[in-house]
């Protein structure tokens, strides 16, 4: 068994973290974001067994304990694009040892974390809904940015929870932590200058809309048809609607209420064949037909969502 890591390690780990965080471009244009991540130990809302993305011999997720080498455990945390599994199977798996079984709760990996704020770009005393608290990091950033009076943060699973409040009072944060499903939102908070879902659904929920003011910022990971994930951004019009654009691609887990994929055709998304791809030497295009454009994918092809989706290049 390893010493446990001092307090000054996971200083200079958080350090080196960002230090590459900085240099691979995540904190541009945000001057705020990195003094922010620095702010906040991330290995106080890390449990002390966690699964990575990683099998052994007998295809189960390898395990890291703290207890059994707390050095492992430490760099994992810090690790700039690893997220680190901290539920399998809605809790039905405990946290003992390597496992099979479907990824349901993470924290997700600093740099998806970073984005996330980044396009977000809550100011002081932004009024700000979180859907999906997992382990409780990510709102610690938004409690540390925003204020933790300004925070709300939904969780459907009343343990983790638990957990989260406990982890975030002793690192001193007190956001409201409500338990709840999350794709109904908060209405008592609404209207929200904000809001960010570290769960991705296939479909926006309308009460997200509707709880977000006029130019309210909507962050979350949206499913897409090309086995990915993508990052949207939106603005509310106050009327419960709104606009925006994908901009990046990441896997996130889904919220549980949309875990049963619908045809791909309920959830907007064009027609793979009315997309045009034209090459040219070493030049490629790819655009949407005018057809396209007003249509949608066939009512016979379903959407199918990964089976161990999980919040990383989270996710919180």
């Amino acid at each position: 068994m390893s010493a446990p890591a001092a307090a000054a390690d996971f200083t200079v780990l958080r350090a080196n973290c960002a230090q590459q965080l900085d240099e691979q471009g995540y904190f541009a244009g945000a001057a705020w974001l990195r003094p922010l991540f620095q702010s906040v130990p991330r290995e106080a809302f890390v449990p002390d067994g966690v699964w990575l993305e990683e099998t052994d011999a007998h295809q189960r997720w390898i395990f890291l304990d703290r207890r059994q080498d707390t050095r492992a455990w430490a760099n994992a945390v810090y690790a700039p694009h690893r997220p680190l599994i901290t539920q399998l199977d809605d809790g039905r798996t405990p946290p003992t040892g390597p496992a099979a079984g479907d990824f349901t709760s993470s924290v997700s990996a600093p740099s998806v974390a970073v984005r996330m704020l980044r396009e977000l770009n809550p100011h002081p005393a932004c009024k700000v809904l979180e859907i999906g608290t997992g382990s409780g990091y990510n709102t610690a950033l938004l409690a540390a940015r925003c204020g933790p009076a300004h925070i709300t943060s939904m969780e459907i699973d009343p343990q983790l929870a638990d957990q989260a409040r406990a982890r975030l009072a002793q690192a001193g944060y007190h956001p409201a932590v409500i338990d709840g499903d999350g794709e109904l939102g908060h209405p008592p908070g609404a209207p929200y200058d904000a809001l960010i879902s570290t769960a991705s659904v296939y479909r926006i929920p309308p009460a997200w809309l509707h709880q977000l003011r006029p130019q309210g910022q909507l962050i979350a990971p949206l499913a897409t048809p090309f086995g990915t994930d993508a990052l949207l951004k939106l603005t509310a019009d106050g009327s419960g609607g709104g606009a925006g654009r994908l901009v990046c691609a990441l896997r996130f887990m889904r919220v549980r209420g949309q875990r049963r994929p619908e045809p791909w055709s309920t959830y907007g998304w064009p027609r793979l064949p009315g997309i045009a791809v034209a090459a040219d030497g070493e030049r490629q295009t790819i655009t949407l037909t005018p057809e396209t454009t007003s249509s949608v994918a066939p009512s016979g092809s379903r959407s199918v969502p990964p089976r161990r989706a999980v919040r990383s290049s989270k996710g919180d």
